[in-house]
């Protein structure tokens, strides 16, 4: 074996070591906020007495996302992707425990503030998936997003296993929860300091070659960024707005307290599981394909949804409805990669976070008024329109790429 063989092969083994750390403490990470979308609302309404706020912890969080991912992205580009991450980390662990005092204190603005730290850990979290993306070859882009976005199968499975040995073992109800999500972050904070990330910042002679940078406002006008960033803003949207009503629509209809983390359960699955294969199919048939089924699956959920109120019903309707926002999702930050030059993925990242967590924001304090005022059937018809937007985006795409076929 030559010296150049040799030097691809520790190469190679030192990608795929930091792809598997990252994934990870994708799968850890994600385990926390799993629990935190399943007990928050279910915590909040076993002492505050207006249930038509009892997804407002959540919703915040999702509003610590969207303000988090710009100082969280600046971070990064200073001091490098595992300094940020670690501290998302630190917020982890501090969110969480306030969403635990409050909870013992009975004091319902400490868990908003709780869910609002949290929100910067997520905001992270979500920027592993762009991590992975600078870890491998530009041809291994989409199959390094759908290896990390599968560590979310973990996170399925180890999320609700916590919540149910964890819900009771401490008094008030669920503050177990949320001291396992503090040992979580803590566990997140450690395994980030042995992934090995390649530099953020680039040369001048790089920065000088790939051309002056380019303003957000350019870069957001690109066709393929705007239809990227509408498709994943309505998948993430549709998701949020029946997952996050879920829990309290499977209780009010009578069924029992613990069938919310097995609809949970079954949804993080429809997530996550199919990343395992994600990108191999959108190199196979290609993006705009997997994204079009994405929006037929969502509907399909949505569907299942109005035909029903047993469990297998919700069970079902999730499940489709974590698939069709996984076949979206991972097209869409698949298409965004390839929109911004290095020197600007910070701001390009971030844009595109900020639009879609602050309208999963919306969607998540929406949906407790919905579902506590007009239901949960009148709450799946408004997500109709959703998923006709994220096909309306797809089709565009589908226009966008034909028209630049035409013309080469």
């Amino acid at each position: 074996m030559n010296a150049s063989t040799q030097d691809n092969s520790r190469l190679t083994a030192a990608m795929g070591r930091n792809l598997f750390l990252l994934t990870c403490c994708q799968s850890i990470g994600q385990a926390g906020n799993v629990m935190m979308l399943s007990v928050t609302a279910l915590s909040v309404i076993t002492f505050f007495p207006y249930r038509d706020f009892a997804t407002l912890p959540a919703t915040l969080q999702h509003v610590g996302v969207m303000l988090g991912v710009f100082p969280a992205a600046a971070l990064m580009m200073r001091v490098g992707r595992g300094g940020g991450f670690r501290v998302g980390s630190l917020f982890g662990m501090t969110g969480a425990a306030c969403c635990g005092v409050g909870l013992y204190t009975q004091q319902f603005v400490v868990m908003c503030l709780g869910g609002l730290l949290l929100g910067y850990a997520v905001a992270n979290l979500q920027m592993y998936r762009f991590a992975a993306v600078e870890l491998v070859p530009f041809s291994y882009r989409a199959r390094a997003i759908s290896w990390v976005t599968a560590g979310g199968v973990v996170a399925g499975v180890l999320g609700p296993l916590l919540v149910r040995g964890t819900f009771d073992s401490m008094m008030p109800l669920y503050l177990g929860t949320y001291a396992a999500m503090v040992v979580l972050h803590a566990i997140v904070f450690i395994g980030m300091g042995f992934v090995r990330f390649p530099p953020m910042r680039q040369s001048a002679q790089a920065e000088q070659a790939e051309g002056p940078k380019r303003s957000l406002l350019e870069i957001a006008r690109q066709p393929r960024y705007a239809a990227a960033v509408v498709a994943g803003v309505a998948s993430w949207a549709t998701m949020m707005f029946l997952m996050s009503s879920s829990p309290l629509a499977i209780v009010g209809c009578g069924l029992p307290p613990t069938e919310p983390p097995t609809v949970i359960f079954m949804h993080v699955m429809g997530m996550y599981g199919p990343s395992f294969f994600t990108g191999g199919l959108i190199s196979r048939f290609g993006l705009v394909r997997v994204m079009a089924a994405g929006s037929i699956i969502l509907l399909a959920g949505v569907i299942v949804a109005l035909a029903g109120m047993t469990e297998w019903h919700f069970r079902i309707a999730l499940m489709l409805n974590g698939v069709g926002w996984n076949f979206l999702f991972i097209g869409a930050t698949a298409l965004v990669t390839t929109c911004y030059r290095p020197s600007e993925r910070g701001k390009a990242q971030a844009l595109n976070d900020f639009l879609i967590f602050g309208t999963t924001a919306s969607a998540s304090f929406l949906a407790g008024f919905v579902q506590e005022r007009v239901g949960w059937v009148a709450l799946n018809q408004g997500a109709i329109f959703l998923v006709l937007v994220s096909a309306l985006a797809v089709a565009w795409l589908w226009l966008i790429q034909r028209k630049g076929a035409v013309a080469a």
